[in-house]
């Protein structure tokens, strides 16, 4: 892998001088590590040819602290009678050209996304040599959701999730997201990766699930309560956490050290 610095936001005012850290994928068996160094996929860029990544604020579950949840129990029991069915197909099996599954996509993301996918940048995701596998999910035999995963390794990203609104009291949604989880549980993989988790919106990830761990920048960190805190101010914040909060940043020193 190939990891780099690019210059960013300039703020005198704050003396606040950023720079972006990337990633560039060499081998596919690299991708373990490049999600552990908190790194997740770039798909901005529909002219990149090779797998690139960005650093964020990520979340995972650490699946040897995993254990099913009040929550997860429930939106399982409420949707159990619609007969709900779930397939792990190779993306090389799943039939990517399927208008029908292309527009409901790009229909999905102009409701549900804060920027909606445009038809090539869909194009270019769908054609990433990164997915490996998608899962379909069936309600009463109806295909209802799709999720698009990178496995590799002990390692499963949960990247894009597609479903219908149609079962929105039955928290369809959660159920995917719990049910992938779970399926990669019982495969004895070790992380599954949830994305980014910035803001108030990004809460529920936090809420229904347990194991998990967020990339604080220097190393995985399980302080649910901190990070909680984090999404709730970060509209708030103008600058780096150091300069924003000094005096904790200082007496939690040991923790942001780079490992």
């Amino acid at each position: 892998m190939k990891i780099f610095l690019s210059e960013s936001v300039v703020n005198y005012k704050t003396y606040t001088f950023n720079y972006a850290l990337y990633c560039m994928m060499e081998k596919r068996e690299e991708l373990p590590e490049i999600y552990h160094k908190g790194f997740l996929p770039y798909s901005n860029d529909i002219t990149l040819q090779t797998p690139t990544f960005y650093m964020a604020r990520s979340l995972r579950v650490d699946l040897d602290r995993f254990a099913e949840t009040s929550e997860n129990r429930r939106v399982v029991k409420k949707i159990s009678g619609l007969n709900p069915g779930m397939e792990k197909i190779p993306v090389k099996q799943f039939d990517l050209t399927n208008a029908q599954f292309r527009e409901f996509c790009l229909q999905f993301a102009k409701e549900r996304f804060s920027e909606p996918l445009s038809g090539n940048r869909l194009e270019y995701i769908l054609n990433s040599t990164l997915i490996s596998d998608i899962f379909v999910f069936k309600l009463n035999g109806k295909e209802v959701g799709w999720v698009l995963t990178v496995i590799e390794g002990n390692t499963l990203h949960y990247w894009f999730a597609f479903f219908s609104f149609d079962y929105f009291e039955y928290s369809l949604g959660k159920f995917m997201m719990f049910s992938v989880i779970k399926w990669a549980f019982e495969n004895n993989l070790e992380y599954v990766y949830l994305g980014t988790v910035y803001g108030d919106k990004s809460l529920y990830k936090v809420r229904d699930f347990k194991g998990l761990a967020f990339f604080d920048g220097n190393h995985w960190n399980a302080d649910m309560k901190l990070l909680k805190s984090k999404c709730k101010s970060d509209k708030a914040f103008t600058t780096d956490f150091f300069k924003q909060d000094t005096a904790f940043f200082l007496k939690n020193l040991e923790d942001y050290q780079t490992h």
